[in-house]
């Protein structure tokens, strides 16, 4: 039987945003079992509280939005990412800006962040998601798929007509987290010169830089460094991957097939999986997280 588990200790960093450009202040703070990962932004002069739930999405555009009323908080998926790969299930995640710092364009950090605050094992058993029969979204040639599986798998696919990307494929073991931290936590997002105008016409990409993204012109990656791995972009896929799915606010136990995914795809799935109770079962937890309890009312109902 899994425990839920928090950080033992507050930890900060600081860093500026990938679409705004604004200087961001993070701070990780400890939980108690059932809380779950709030996110608190503490910038405008008061405190908002916003549940990391499938309820609170705002937005899916060139990154995962959540929001309460006004007050929102952008590119949360790597930091979702980075919790859920390390077996964190809650957490105050405070804000002092419009959304999260972008490091180094990866999971990486923030996955030193946790390591640095110390994991501290809770009481409380931890609830899971188990899936009896599959569940599928389709759009046109994009889809994603989670079906019945003994551990949390991904198999993930993409299809650039790029010459440094063309067509890769990524399978693994994700719910181990030494398999999150060395073969996915690092792979950084990328983008392409060619859409770097309308992205800032568009008031995004202000803070990008070849310090925090992957940049790619007609025929090469253009970072001096070059990349961290010859498939990094399937394995950033795949991140952006499980900081979605951490949306649903509980451990999965299921195979996710994925292609030629992204945010709205990722996120389409987590509606179709809490519109379709009959697919899987909750099992565990003596204390619910919010998101969790949306689960369980959905399949009791």
């Amino acid at each position: 039987m899994q425990r839920q588990q928090t950080i033992a200790e507050k930890v900060s960093c600081t860093g500026i945003g990938l679409h705004s450009g604004a200087p961001v202040q993070l701070t990780l703070l400890p939980a108690r079992a059932g809380t779950g990962i709030v996110v608190v932004r503490s910038d405008r002069g008061r405190s908002v509280e916003i549940p990391a739930r499938a309820s609170s999405v705002h937005s899916t555009a060139f990154a995962t939005t959540l929001g309460e009323g006004e007050d929102t908080v952008a590119t949360v998926e790597h930091l979702l990412a980075a919790l859920y790969g390390l077996g964190i299930d809650n957490a105050r995640v405070v804000v002092e800006g419009p959304e999260l710092p972008v490091m180094d364009g990866s999971a990486a950090s923030f996955v030193y962040l946790i390591q640095s605050a110390g994991i501290f094992v809770q009481r409380a058993t931890r609830p899971v998601l188990r899936f009896r029969k599959p569940i599928e979204v389709r759009d046109g040639e994009r889809w994603i798929r989670i079906e019945p599986a003994r551990d949390f798998r991904i198999s993930y696919a993409i299809d650039f007509e790029h010459p440094a990307i063309a067509r890769q494929e990524l399978h693994l073991a994700a719910g181990d987290p030494a398999v999150f931290e060395h073969e996915l936590a690092g792979a950084r997002t990328f983008g392409f010169l060619s859409e770097v105008r309308a992205l800032w016409d568009a008031g995004l990409a202000n803070g990008g830089s070849l310090e925090n993204t992957v940049v790619l012109d007609d025929e090469r990656v253009v970072n001096p460094e070059g990349i961290r791995w010859r498939d990094e972009f399937v394995r950033h896929k795949a991140l952006d991957l499980i900081g979605d799915l951490a949306l649903l606010g509980t451990r999965l136990q299921g195979h996710v097939r994925v292609e030629r995914g992204g945010h709205s795809l990722h996120l389409q799935m987590v509606s179709a999986i809490l519109a379709n109770p009959d697919a899987w079962r909750l099992q565990g937890g003596e204390r619910f997280t919010d998101a969790a309890l949306e689960l369980r009312t959905a399949s009791s109902a």
